[in-house]
């Protein structure tokens, strides 16, 4: 089978209207491929700046995925979340990128969007914290039904990955 490596961190974040946060994130692949090594997903800590606006997490990723085909390439789907000095958490965006196809060192500005939800909505979350949240995260990275959210931007994720690509050639697969 021909192998994909991905290794990398998320640096970090900037552009969002506050300081402490943290970020979720995934990858998302289609049903030909398998996940040899590293986790599909995961979690960083929670970085308050002292001095910038930029949130610095560095945390790694590394996953060592096997397929048969092109199709479901990989994606990296993120969620970013604000920690309120009382620990409660309040989403600040989401966002997706495609993982390189190309072989080599790539870094990647990941934008994020939160969803508006109504002006009742947006009043409750500008004075008692909260918002609205997707009940299905397919829809970060599917695009199926995202087209009817109404949504603002928020900041951007900021990815250096290093993408390996292992006997594509031996097995008909051309990248």
């Amino acid at each position: 089978m021909a192998e994909v490596h991905v290794i990398g961190q998320i640096v970090g974040a900037s552009g969002f209207p506050g300081s402490s946060l943290f970020c979720k994130w995934g990858i998302h692949t289609g049903g030909a491929w398998k996940l040899l090594s590293g986790l599909r997903e995961g979690q960083t800590q929670v970085d308050h700046p002292q001095f910038d606006d930029v949130a610095y997490w560095s945390h790694p990723i590394d996953v060592h995925f096997a397929t048969k085909g092109l199709q479901g390439w990989p994606k990296l789907h993120v969620q970013v979340w604000h920690q309120d000095s009382f620990g409660r958490c309040e989403l600040y965006g989401y966002g997706f990128c495609h993982v390189p196809s190309s072989p080599g060192f790539h870094q990647l500005d990941c934008v994020t969007w939160r969803p508006l939800g109504s002006w009742q909505e947006q009043l409750s979350q500008r004075f008692v914290g909260g918002g609205p949240q997707l009940l299905n995260s397919d829809l970060i990275y599917t695009g199926a039904d995202r087209y009817r959210l109404q949504t603002c931007a928020m900041g951007t994720v900021h990815l250096q990955l290093a993408v390996l690509l292992r006997n594509f050639d031996r097995y008909g697969v051309e990248a």
